[in-house]
């Protein structure tokens, strides 16, 4: 049943009335106060619409829902403030077919629709009786809607009044219950509405127990801090503390005293905080503690005091090690620098030298007098970056890096450092620890060296590094570039034996039980044991056969078979056998094609024998006795200059269409390169083709070049000591290398003749002997054209010879 009628309208925010229903509405909007006096003035009847959003303030027709609720004005009540309380009742549902006035306020012209009474069909009922169980459930759950309330609205009777008066008491939006008013057919109407009530009860199903896991939570976590309170009180009233706190403050104490820079102070507290927070048996909580320890144990501002008396410094040195003068020098120098400038930076410093010399020793003495701590860390084949900088906290059983490790262990940070054997370190996939190294060692980085594990900066600026190595070659260049390199040589036969005297002989003979008077050992058994039983530029080889004798002599003197006497050389021959090397090593007498170069090894200096052999051929040139690339070059460019040079060296032009030359360095089964040998190959070449003896007193190094030019080489000391070692009297040595040879210790020079040249023509006239001198020198049976020498078999040769030598003194 409908029918249309004129009625002002009042828009409602947030609110929906359904007919049925009685409810106070305060209103505070000029338009909507309007509206309801004009109904006053009329038969109090007005239309209630809902706004589509809430938000605006001042609807428009567009704003608001055709369909509302035609509800009488039971109460109108003036508030303060100009609003106004009014209580109204919903009638029915109303339409708006037109809007009228808009200005003033909303004058519509409504369809009002009534509902007729229906009687009940089955599927009616049923619906009623679904949605009244789902409202009885809804009202259990939601405890919104009192008991009294529930009988009364279930007590109803006429099906859409039922749903009417039900869908006021469900909590629901304001879209929702519009779609509960606009559906005119009552099933619609039912559906609808157990549908939204059946949603409303899973939704409050779900809040309940998310509620209830909530409440159990923080049941749980108000029980836990309850108990945890209760033993605070307990261990306050005992005297005793949480062990978390103690610890923490335990380490806040060592932090306090630890004196550390303020950036390190503050990453520690913030690892303590961390701490704190942590589990008493949480695995990052033993990381965290490992970390703390180690920054605790880092000697932040600990450095011991250097001892500056120069003089007891030299006696140090003096006492440890015999010769190595530069290197004391320099340790004096940094010692009296360090007493007028107390803050300046520690050197780098690099010693290199052969096996044995004393390098680690030396540095060990340095530290002692110094009277500085001694840590040492050996490079020896040390391949991973992190063994340097260490590894980052996030991996499993990481630690500081060994510099780190040797800071600590040292205790202070202004220690000696060694670093063994530099040369020897390589590089995989790991990193490579060698560019690692270039902050560890540049003074002007290293006083913030920041570790992987630490992740905060060290200062390194105060630590003597010492580093050790047999050769430089191997050394990275940009690491090599920040060291101070100090060069140690071999030992001569006289250090050798001064050495073996104040410290080997001592040290053996009390490491074998045997007192200093059971026997002695004088300079001449010591220069046979030297000279006989050793070749090296070290000590260590020396001494082991001092051991060896020690052991022989310990053998006789327990067993009484030894009386104590001063040892002579027939008792060193009888413990240790005949001697195994020569001290006469060089030629006895001169040879063709045979020449002694020297070379320089990381042993030290050697002495090698260039053979040459001609053979009729077609200039071939055969090369043996394991030669590297740059050696067998030099044999090139020594044959090439030979070649271009024939005329001059008194050979014929085109020998080498009817000789070939076989080159050989003896020992083959030692590997041999570098360029120092190219001297010698193009002199036994020339000795070779030109049938002239070399001279068998005589020895040589030195690079050759195309043109014939002599350039220089280097180890200049070691190869001299290897010459006079081998019992040449005569050495070649490169025009530039002169400035070298005070290196060269006084007494090996006075012993020794020298000869400095610049081209290979000068090393042939002071080598090769005249042709009168080399007729003599059996065993030639080759015989090569343009040389007025007779074999023995008396084939004659033709003569070129060039101009005669000149006679040397030996």
């Amino acid at each position: 049943m409908t029918k249309e009628r004129e009625l002002p309208l009042l828009p409602l925010r947030g609110i929906l009335v359904f007919p049925y229903m009685v409810i106070h509405l305060d209103v505070g909007r000029e338009r909507s106060m309007a509206a309801i006096e004009e109904a006053m003035l009329s038969d109090r009847i007005i239309l209630l619409a809902s706004q589509k959003e809430t938000e605006i303030d001042s609807p428009n027709p567009d704003d608001l829902y055709s369909m509302g609720t035609v509800a009488e004005i039971k109460q109108l009540l003036k508030l303060p403030g100009g609003t106004m309380r009014v209580l109204v009742e919903g009638i029915s549902r109303g339409r708006v077919l037109e809007f009228l006035e808009k200005d003033k306020y909303f004058k519509v012209r409504v369809e009002e629709l009534s509902e007729e009474k229906r009687a009940l069909t089955t599927e009616l009922e049923t619906l009623i009786r679904g949605m009244t169980h789902q409202f009885e459930e809804y009202a259990k759950l939601s405890k919104r809607v009192p008991v009294e309330t529930l009988g009364t609205v279930l007590a109803v009777e006429e099906p859409g009044q039922l749903a009417d008066i039900v869908a006021s008491h469900l909590n629901l939006k304001v879209p929702d219950k519009q779609t509960i008013l606009e559906a005119m057919v009552i099933e619609a109407r039912l559906e609808r509405l157990t549908e939204l009530i059946m949603r409303e009860i899973e939704i409050m199903e779900l809040e309940r127990r998310i509620g209830q896991r909530v409440r159990k939570q923080m049941d749980k976590a108000q029980k836990e801090y309850y108990l945890r309170e209760q033993m605070k009180a307990i261990q306050k009233e005992l005297g005793d503390k949480d062990e978390r706190l103690v610890e923490a403050e335990e380490y806040r104490e060592k932090v306090a005293k630890a004196k550390c820079p303020k950036e390190v102070e503050q990453k520690a507290l913030k690892e303590i905080e961390r701490l704190e927070k942590m589990p008493p048996s949480s695995a990052e909580g033993t990381v965290v503690r490992t970390y703390l320890d180690w920054i605790l144990a880092l000697p932040w501002g600990k450095a011991s005091k250097d001892k500056i008396d120069l003089q007891k410094a030299e006696d140090i040195l003096n006492e440890d090690h015999y010769g190595l003068e530069k290197i004391k020098e320099r340790i004096l120098e940094f010692l009296a620098i360090r007493k007028l400038t107390p803050k300046m930076k520690s050197p780098i410093l690099c010693l290199v030298g052969p096996p044995g010399v004393g390098k680690t020793s030396l540095a060990k003495s340095i530290a002692r007098s110094l009277d500085r701590k001694f840590v040492r860390m050996s490079l020896g084949g040390l391949r991973d970056e992190a063994e340097i900088r260490g590894h980052r906290r996030t991996y499993i059983g990481a630690l500081p890096g060994r510099i780190i490790q040797g800071v600590r262990t040292a205790g202070t940070r202004n220690s000696v450092f060694l670093l063994d054997e530099i040369d020897k370190m390589t590089s995989d996939f790991r990193g490579d620890p060698a560019s690692a190294l270039l902050e560890v060692l540049d003074p002007e980085q290293n006083s913030t060296f920041t570790d992987h594990y630490m992740e905060v900066p060290f200062d390194l600026s105060q630590t003597l590094f010492v580093l050790t190595a047999n050769t430089l070659h191997t050394i990275p260049r940009p690491l090599l570039d920040r060291m101070e390199v100090i060069t140690l040589s071999g030992y001569t036969e006289d250090e050798k034996v001064n050495i073996a005297k104040r410290y080997l002989v001592p040290k053996q003979m009390e490491s074998h039980g045997l007192k200093p008077d059971v026997v002695t050992m004088d300079d001449e058994v010591l220069l046979k044991l030297v000279q006989g039983y050793t070749r090296e530029s070290g000590v260590r080889s020396l001494e082991r056969e001092v051991a060896n004798l020690c052991r022989k002599i310990a053998i006789l003197w327990v067993k009484k078979e030894w009386e104590p006497h001063t040892l002579t050389i027939e008792d060193l021959e009888k413990a240790l056998g005949a001697p195994r090397y020569h001290f006469q090593v060089a030629a006895k007498a001169p040879e063709i094609g045979a020449v002694t170069g020297l070379a320089f090894t990381e042993v030290g200096g050697v002495v090698l024998t260039v053979e040459v052999t001609p053979l009729p051929g077609k200039g071939r040139l055969t090369l043996t006795g394991q030669l590297g690339d740059v050696m067998k070059e030099s044999a090139q460019a020594a044959w090439t200059f030979i070649r271009a040079y024939a005329l001059e060296l008194g050979i014929e032009e085109d020998f080498y269409d009817r000789t070939d030359l076989h080159i050989h360095v003896p020992e083959g089964a030692i590997p041999k390169d570098g360029p120092s040998a190219g001297v010698t190959m193009a002199t036994a070449m020339a000795s070779a083709l030109s049938k002239r003896a070399v001279r068998a007193d005589l020895a040589m190094t030195g690079e050759i070049t195309l043109r014939g030019n002599v350039l220089p080489i280097g180890g200049v000391k070691e190869k001299v000591l290897a010459a006079h070692r081998a019992g040449s009297k005569v050495v070649l040595l490169p025009e530039e290398n002169r400035k070298d040879l005070e290196d060269v210790p006084e007494n090996v020079r006075k012993l020794l003749e020298f000869h400095f040249v610049s081209r290979i023509e000068d090393v042939l006239k002071l080598a090769l002997l005249p042709l009168a001198h080399s007729d003599e020198v059996p065993g030639e049976d080759v015989s090569v054209p343009g040389h007025s020498v007779y074999t023995k078999e008396g084939i004659p040769v033709t003569d070129s010879r060039p101009e005669e030598a000149p006679v040397w003194k030996s």
